[in-house]
């Protein structure tokens, strides 16, 4: 019989640093979000902050995007 092979279970809900790895930001740079409003508050597990992935992807999407700035050339570096 062949071994099992774990598979990673999907989660909902985030502690602060791994909310801060799924946006792809420092924890810190996570508290600054929060602390002006970019990202929302935690949801509450006896005491256990948990940040709910769909709401990440809300706050994700809410910020702003690029503004295609033609004098910044990144081909003419190479």
């Amino acid at each position: 019989m062949s071994p099992r092979i774990a598979r990673p279970i999907p989660r909902r809900g985030l502690s602060r640093t791994e909310a801060a790895l799924y946006i792809g930001i420092s924890p810190s740079k996570f508290d600054e979000l929060r602390k002006d409003g970019r990202v929302g508050p935690a949801k509450l597990i006896d005491g256990r902050k948990l940040w709910d992935i769909r709401a990440l992807d809300d706050a994700f999407d809410a910020l702003p995007e690029e503004i295609n700035d033609s004098s910044e050339d990144w081909h003419a570096v190479v």
